[in-house]
């Protein structure tokens, strides 16, 4: 049985001024699971990533062609809300983000920005997702401290709540653990486990074994072209391109 698509990009192109960082990438993402995407760096995938949520329009010089579609909305239409887009395809980047207030007030953030005044929905809703965060215990007692107290795990996990609290359908994490120690990488990992069902997150990762661990679904870039995706299995087992299993086996990147 297929999965229906969340997602779907056709022939995407990016150009920052002159330079092609992506040739025409066309590649799909059935809702829920974790994708992962790799490849050395510079080779586009952070790149394409912010194409899934317009990031890369707030760069200078950026020319995009192709199609993405959101649901089976083209989400670079002119008539996409690029807020509403943002809210429905969550961002979590490299070094935690936290903002300079309180846990309460980074989870409820994009609530407060949608213009939700409840105090019993928000209290709610930085319960739910400090819980799907695997953080609320850290910090239940201490919800009014500042974000920028925590250590970096605990920081990125809240991160991951704000993120969570708009209820977006898509999660893109662009090396999410990739500052933080083993012991929180690992927390973080754990809880994209249970996330996974509910939604669809996908994930640059430089990490190989991470990528094989988490993910049911990888895809592999290489100078601003996708090689191959397929399953995760099969791309760590059986890579159908010499260039992927070179990549794999440590013989480049």
């Amino acid at each position: 049985m297929k999965q229906e698509k969340i997602i779907t990009s056709n022939n995407v192109h990016l150009y920052y001024g002159e330079k092609e960082a992506l040739k025409g990438i066309t590649l799909d993402f059935p809702k829920s699971g974790i994708h992962a995407l790799i490849g050395p760096s510079g080779c586009g995938k952070s790149t394409y990533l912010r194409c899934l949520n317009r990031m890369n329009d707030l760069i200078e010089n950026v020319k995009i062609t192709g199609e993405i579609k959101l649901d089976g909305k083209d989400i670079y239409s002119p008539k996409t809300d690029t807020v509403e887009l943002r809210k429905k395809v969550g961002m979590v980047f490299q070094q935690p983000n936290p903002f300079p207030f309180s846990i309460y007030e980074n989870v409820v953030y994009g609530l407060r920005i949608a213009g939700v005044k409840d105090k019993q929905l928000l209290d709610e809703r930085v319960e739910t997702s400090l819980k799907q965060a695997a953080v609320w215990d850290d910090v239940k007692d201490d919800l009014h401290k500042s974000a920028l107290e925590l250590s970096g795990g605990q920081q990125q996990r809240v991160c991951i709540a704000r993120v969570l609290a708009v209820k977006p359908e898509v999660i893109l994490l662009d090396e999410p653990t990739s500052a933080l120690d083993p012991v929180s990488s690992s927390k973080i990992e754990e809880m994209l486990l249970t996330l996974k069902d509910e939604y669809t997150c996908i994930m640059v990762t430089h990490n190989m074994q991470q990528a094989s661990r988490i993910s049911d679904t990888t895809s592999f870039f290489l100078n601003g072209e996708l090689i191959e995706t397929g399953t995760t299995k099969k791309i760590f087992v059986t890579p159908k391109k010499q260039e992927t299993e070179d990549y794999l086996s440590g013989r480049f990147g």
